[in-house]
């Protein structure tokens, strides 16, 4: 029985990388260029266990500068972020790309940034290497799945609204997100989470991005023949 319960989550987890090998992503910028941006569509994972931020008055409160939520209101669980694929390297301190850490020292070692939840609201925030994004949830298709240990596996997709966002995370502003979920409610009541982000521009903001690179591409072709007529 606890042999069958535990390989639940490793068989959805299995198709969630199937779901994340289906969405399409556009090259980011390269580090030279200076308007390094995101992807259109870019992918992180939060892994690790929550801890509760400390309640703290707004004038002692780390906001992020943040509007939209207050993440010192003592409602805010927070755990580490980690890259996957989408993000600009020259916007990111990580040394090389993956799927997260196996152990408390490679958390400490590979996060790029931090992920805050209310577990009994509907805000989340992402501090996020050049900028910051907060969003709403706005559905989800989640199931429990017992451990076979006193705990519960919580596995599904969660939808979320962009309401904020700063930085060279701004265009994604009125985009999407969405979670492919596993998360583990340990038998004390504390989380543990394993969730990738597929995280979306608005398609009318990323058609314009799209638009303008093409005239920028078309540019440098006509003066490139250009110099090469002049020669």
């Amino acid at each position: 029985m606890f042999r069958k319960l535990t390989l639940i989550p490793t068989f959805l987890l299995a198709g969630a990388l199937v779901t994340l090998a289906s969405v399409p992503l556009r090259a980011a910028g390269s580090s030279s260029d200076p308007a390094v941006l995101p992807a259109d569509t870019f992918v992180i994972l939060l892994s690790g266990p929550y801890k509760p931020v400390p309640q703290n008055p707004v004038a002692d409160c780390n906001n992020l500068g943040l509007l939209g939520v207050n993440l010192c209101d003592g409602s805010f669980s927070t755990t580490k972020i980690f890259p996957v694929s989408g993000l600009p390297q020259g916007a990111s301190v990580q040394a090389t790309t993956g799927e997260g850490p196996s152990s408390g020292e490679r958390q400490a070692e590979n996060a790029i940034g931090n992920f805050y939840v209310q577990f009994a609201g509907i805000h989340v925030a992402y501090e996020l290497p050049g900028g910051t994004l907060t969003m709403v949830f706005t559905g989800n298709n989640l199931t429990p799945v017992p451990d076979g240990q006193g705990g519960t596996y919580i596995v599904g997709t969660i939808q979320l609204d962009i309401t904020e966002a700063t930085g060279i995370y701004t265009s994604f502003l009125g985009g999407h997100n969405k979670m492919v979920d596993i998360l583990h409610q340990l038998p004390d009541g504390s989380f543990v989470e394993h969730c990738y982000c597929i995280i979306s521009r608005p398609p009318s903001t990323a058609a314009n991005r799209h638009d303008s690179e093409s005239g920028i591409e078309r540019s440098r072709h006509k003066d490139a023949r250009a110099r090469g007529a002049a020669i």
